[in-house]
């Protein structure tokens, strides 16, 4: 950590030498979205949780650029409603031709560079919403980054539409956890799976990615591979996105070691690993998108596996600059070796507000 601190000391000590005075002072901007949804929803384990979901941040940004054409800025997001922390994310970047410094509370460079399948729709498959609706299902993930964290990150220029990153924190805020059988956190109920729910330890977070884009001949191409290191274990994944003409078809892979949050002093690890995976492809027509996105994924698990599988089809439209109407019909699956088996399905619609 030490180390840490003495190299961000240097990079200070070079970027804002001869720049004593910002040129202009920092002035605050407002931005955000707010997202309002009705659904239908049913499963083998009850009813929908309920009918109305709804989420809302506010973003406040700020930028200047120092006299020798450094940017320095800040980005707060404050939750509209929330039950814990009322600051989301908090962070303050540097920024210029050696590439971007970031440090405060945010997620990490794994998880900002990952690409996965498309996907227009609310609800989604592939960390989604689906366990806001229904009961009985496994959220899939196949980019289980540890979340907003107390961190460091730089990320390198782009050369050639190549870029990387890499981030450190230690564990202040969620521990990852792996429970086989029926959880409740926050009023939401899942079964098996890959959750980032409890207190923090302070293990070491070691994040890294590595992305590419660009174009050939109307071609785009998109490509990332992340990691994560915390306590004795690891994630990593890859992801890809191809787009032609009005068309865009992605997928992407993630694995969990069975030790990866779990430390030194722990007495056993999650019990086995777990594998994820996206495939998806979206078409956009003037303000109107739509997409089809089907994910897998396997939670190994010392008494029972839990084979996890959901589709949504996706339903995008611009009503107006920063409205749009979206739409899911989704469908999902729990398959519990030795335990219940749970289908679920489900139908939300809603409007989303940019600002």
């Amino acid at each position: 950590m030490k180390k840490i601190l003495l190299a961000g000391s240097a990079m200070a000590a070079f970027g804002f030498a001869g720049a004593a005075q910002a040129s202009e002072p920092i002035t605050l901007s407002l931005g955000g979205y707010m997202e309002q949804w009705a659904g239908i929803a049913d499963s083998d384990t009850g009813e929908a949780k309920n009918a109305f979901q709804s989420d809302a941040e506010v973003y406040f940004d700020g930028e200047t650029i120092l006299d020798n054409g450094i940017q320095v800025g800040a980005h707060i997001e404050l939750e509209a409603e929330t039950s814990t922390d009322q600051i989301d994310e908090q962070f303050l970047y540097i920024s210029g031709g050696f590439g971007r410094f970031e440090i405060g509370k945010n997620d990490s460079a794994a998880d900002s560079m990952s690409i996965t399948a498309p996907a227009v729709g609310p609800v989604g498959v592939n960390d989604g919403d689906m366990t806001s609706w229904v009961n009985g299902v496994a959220l899939i993930d196949t980019v289980p980054s540890s979340g907003d964290q107390n961190r460091v990150t730089y990320f390198t220029p782009s050369l050639g539409g190549f870029q990387a990153g890499v981030s450190y924190a230690d564990n202040s805020k969620t521990n990852g956890t792996f429970d086989s059988t029926t959880s409740t956190s926050n009023g939401t109920t899942s079964v098996g799976g890959y959750h980032s729910d409890s207190a923090g330890d302070g293990m070491s977070i070691v994040s890294a990615a590595i992305a590419y884009s660009g174009d050939f001949d109307g071609i785009s191409v998109s490509l990332s591979a992340e990691g994560e290191n915390q306590g004795e274990g690891n994630w990593y994944g890859i992801g890809a996105n191809v787009g032609f003409g009005a068309f865009t078809v992605g997928s992407s892979w993630g694995h969990i070691e069975d030790d990866y949050g779990i430390s030194e002093s722990a007495t056993s690890d999650r019990g086995g690993d777990t594998d994820a995976f996206d495939i998806g492809v979206a078409y956009a027509m003037d303000a109107a998108s739509i997409s089809l996105t089907y994910a897998y994924q396997d939670d190994e698990a010392p008494t029972n596996d839990v084979e996890t599988q959901a589709i949504d089809l996706g339903l995008r439209y611009a009503l107006g600059a920063g409205v749009s109407w979206r739409s899911s019909i989704f469908w999902g699956e729990n398959d519990v070796q030795g335990g219940t088996d749970t289908d679920a399905y489900g139908v939300v619609t809603g409007l989303r507000l940019d600002f």
